[in-house]
Order: structure tokens, then C-alpha cells, then sequence
């Protein structure tokens, strides 16, 4: 049996991009009657966010809303111009529909994921939490992040979940002899809870750790030490 072909997707060029969002924040505010300003991203975890004002909608959109189809449009305007949290359920299934072209349009740096570090191996790491915790439940791939430029942090993101890619990356400073295992546990641990709970919205907001993930966390057999390790090797986290 031949394989089916991979299809790749030319990503589309800023002019065409500027032309589409146009008329996609014309057909907006035409159907609300109010100006739209809209920006268009590339986001892969939060595709619909906004804030509403007395005069103006502030709309950000995933570049995969030019296309969408008119009654698409109308429910991004009935959820973000007009409040009807009923729309939703239209935005999110055409969202679904769309996950597999967001994961093929991925940059190929953004493929490879090497869970092996100097100190740690997070895919046993993410074996045994997930068998421990999650019995086998949890589906993602998990890897080190790149090392970022060496400067002056205020703060640090010691790991990120990916929903669109169900990708796992933590924070290369935590492959060092000076962090506990435990720790390292614990993040692996709460990106997992991503994939279970995920960001919720809220009043154009999104809620990335809602009542139920902090519930949840809560259950990680360290939780207390691992919150008092973070904050008191904080400045060794950010000095990486």
C-alpha cells in the first residue's frame, strides 16, 4: 500500500496576509457596527483573545480566521463583539478542524526535541510521572528548550505545554547537579496538567490555571517542597 503524499502549505506572505485581515476587520465591524481593530498571529496556544471598549473592539486572531467561513466570522463577533459565550462552541470546533494545518506549518526547529540532558532524562522523567499520575493517559512529546541569550532576567519560564503540537519543553537551566530531581518532577508534572486542563476563558481573558489544574497540582507529593526550593533558588534560576 504506496503512502499518501505530505501536502505542505506555503505560508502566506505579509500582503496577503494585510489584504485577508482588511476585509476580515471589515466584515467585523460591519456586523457589529463598531470599529475593529484587529491584529493577526501566529499563536499556537491562545487563537481568540480580546477586549472590548464602548466604541472600539480590540480582536486578536490566528492567521487560520482569514479563512474562515462566514459563519465562523459571525460567531467571532457574537463571542468577542456582543458577548454570547454560546459562540464558543463554534470558535472551538473550527479550531479543531484546523490543528492539523497549525502542526504542519510548525518550523522544523520547532521539531526537534531532545529530551536528553547532561543531568536529567525527561522522557524517563515524563514515563514515570505519566504511569505514576496520569495512568499512561497523558499524549505529548517532551524536550529540552533552547538556552537563550545570556542577560538580566526578571523572570523565567521553566516550562511551556504546546496544545496545538502537544509538545513539552523545559527550561534548559534546570539540567544542572544544583537542581533536585523533585523539581525537575514537578515541572514536567504541571505541564502535564496542560493537556487535562486547559486555558479557559474568561470575560476576553484567558485563565491559564483554572480552580481545577491548581486543585490538581496540589496532589504532586512535593508540591510544598518544591514551591519552597523555587523560591528560595530563585536567583540562581535567573542568574541560569
Amino acid at each position: 500500500m504506496e503512502e499518501a503524499p505530505r501536502i505542505l502549505t506555503r505560508p502566506p506572505t505579509r500582503e496577503e496576509l494585510w489584504t485577508r485581515a482588511e476585509s476580515l476587520a471589515w466584515r467585523l465591524s460591519a456586523e457589529l457596527g463598531m470599529p475593529v481593530r484587529l491584529s493577526v498571529t501566529d499563536n499556537r496556544s491562545t487563537m481568540v483573545s480580546f477586549r472590548r471598549g464602548s466604541t472600539v473592539l480590540a480582536l486578536r486572531l490566528h492567521h487560520m480566521f482569514l479563512d474562515a467561513p462566514e459563519p465562523v466570522v459571525r460567531a467571532v463577533a457574537d463571542y468577542a463583539g456582543r458577548g454570547h459565550r454560546t459562540a464558543g462552541a463554534i470558535l472551538d470546533e473550527y479550531i479543531r478542524g484546523q490543528q492539523p494545518r497549525i502542526r504542519q506549518m510548525r518550523r522544523e526547529s520547532d521539531a526537534d526535541l531532545n529530551p536528553r540532558g547532561r543531568c536529567f532524562d525527561l522522557q524517563e522523567l515524563y514515563d514515570a510521572t505519566n504511569r505514576e499520575f496520569f495512568q499512561d493517559l497523558i499524549q505529548a512529546r517532551i524536550g529540552w528548550g533552547r538556552m537563550p541569550p545570556r542577560r538580566r532576567r526578571k523572570s523565567i519560564r521553566l516550562g511551556v505545554y504546546d496544545h496545538q503540537t502537544r509538545e513539552i519543553r523545559i527550561h534548559p537551566t534546570l539540567d544542572s547537579p544544583e537542581v533536585p530531581s523533585f523539581f525537575v518532577e514537578f515541572i514536567v508534572f504541571h505541564e502535564m496538567l496542560h493537556q487535562l486542563f486547559p486555558s479557559t476563558g474568561r470575560g476576553g481573558r484567558r485563565v491559564h490555571h483554572p480552580r481545577a489544574f491548581r486543585e490538581r497540582e496540589r496532589t504532586f507529593p512535593h508540591y510544598a517542597a518544591a514551591l519552597r526550593w523555587e523560591r528560595e533558588n530563585l536567583g540562581m534560576l535567573l542568574r541560569g
